[in-house]
């Protein structure tokens, strides 16, 4: 599995990759499971991966690009 954007992150973002992998090849493929069980764990790892991305300045960047390009995407990912 490849690591986290934030080091500090690794770990969580392991325990989520261990159980989405299971559950998916194991369940949803299969037809077994319609609710993703690992959703605490991406929760976790989102909680950790905003925290750093927000303690090295990276989501002021990313809202600015966002708005910079906000009728870009109106157009692009409009809906067919």
């Amino acid at each position: 599995m490849s690591a986290s954007l934030a080091p500090e992150c690794n770990e969580v973002k392991e325990r989520y990759d261990s159980c989405f992998l299971k559950w998916y090849s194991e369940k949803y493929l299969r037809g077994k499971g319609t609710t993703d069980e690992c959703e605490s764990l991406f929760k976790d790892y989102r909680k950790c991966l905003t925290g750093a991305l927000k303690e090295r300045g990276i989501d002021k960047m990313l809202e600015e690009a966002r708005e910079d390009h906000k009728e870009h995407d109106a157009v692009n990912l409009r809906r067919p």
